[in-house]
């Protein structure tokens, strides 16, 4: 019995003396500052999916939201969160980088007007104000919604409002703004008082695209932690799917100052847009909506999705 207790005691002694293998350190560079729309990668956090990959991720907010694609195409960063409209511009600018995920598998953003303002259908737009905050894609969205109803934004008066959007719709400085996200601007309004009106561009004209995806330096995509990323993501997700209070919970106490009433509507009216399997690709999505962007001038020439995607297995 003692020659027993001395071996337990040696193999415990050798197994504490053992080097732990250190988790693999990522850096991840969110797309504005965090808010619900990146639940499935907080939960990750949170709830220790990405630690079950052996990933020690540090997530960080933009100083400026178009700076992580290039952040990460100059080796300042491992993943970025950013869109696919963007992913597009980027590839015909040259920037080296490249899809490996979807977070977000549906548009957010949508056109908005009051419910008791003079627009009720798209053609009541003629001769109306809207506002927006970044041109490029947002007036090559609303141009093909216009088109859609035998309109175009010569019929429009286009005023720049910036990022306040809300504020100007309920001010009356606009009829209806673009650009606004229908899980939060929607409600922002209702909170508010004043109630909205969406209307989707996947539904007036635009080809479905992402809102939400992963990009990576174009030169990195075989790096082994995207994987393990990936898989936790997926992990995170369907947990999330399943157990969307608790997540919420998680949320809350690593960001108690998101606890209101915007962000925990903005967390259940997103819970059903987050790509399920974050890794698949759909070839054809992304090569309907590069047509559409080279149609409206945003890019010179539509390229392989192969050159500018991958996906990990």
């Amino acid at each position: 019995m003692k020659k027993k207790v001395l071996s337990l005691a040696l193999a415990a002694g050798l197994l504490a003396s053992a080097p732990v293998q250190a988790a693999d350190k990522l850096t991840v560079l969110l797309d504005w500052f965090t808010n619900p729309d990146h639940a499935p990668v907080i939960t990750a956090q949170t709830k220790g999916f990405f630690e079950a990959q052996g990933l020690e991720v540090e997530l960080i907010e933009p100083a400026d939201p178009a700076m992580p694609p290039k952040l990460v195409a100059a080796g300042q960063g491992d993943i970025a969160i950013s869109y696919q409209p963007t992913l597009h511009a980027q590839i015909e600018e040259g920037l080296p980088v490249a899809w490996i995920g979807t977070l977000v598998e549906t548009p957010l953003n949508s056109l908005i007007v009051l419910e008791d303002g003079p627009i009720k259908k798209i053609e009541d737009l003629k001769g109306k104000t809207i506002g927006y905050s970044v041109s490029g894609f947002e007036d090559a969205m609303l141009g093909q919604m216009l088109k859609s109803v035998g309109l175009s934004v010569d019929d429009v008066e286009l005023i720049n409002v910036n990022f306040s959007l809300s504020p100007a719709l309920m001010s009356g400085q606009v009829d209806a703004v673009i650009g606004a996200y229908r899980n939060f601007e929607l409600t922002q309004l209702e909170i508010e008082g004043k109630k909205g009106v969406a209307f989707y561009p996947e539904e007036n004209g635009v080809p479905i695209f992402d809102e939400l995806i992963y990009v990576v330096n174009k030169d990195k995509t075989g790096d082994p932690r995207f994987a393990k990323f990936l898989a936790a993501i997926e992990a995170a997700t369907v947990y999330l799917t399943n157990h969307p209070d608790d997540a919420w919970d998680a949320f809350i106490e690593a960001y108690p100052e998101l606890n209101d009433e915007l962000n925990r509507r903005a967390w259940a009216d997103t819970l059903p847009r987050f790509a399920k399997r974050p890794a698949s690709l759909d070839e054809g999505r992304y090569q309907r909506f590069a047509e559409f962007m080279a149609e409206a001038g945003l890019i010179s020439k539509v390229v392989p999705v192969e050159s500018y995607a991958v996906e990990i297995r």
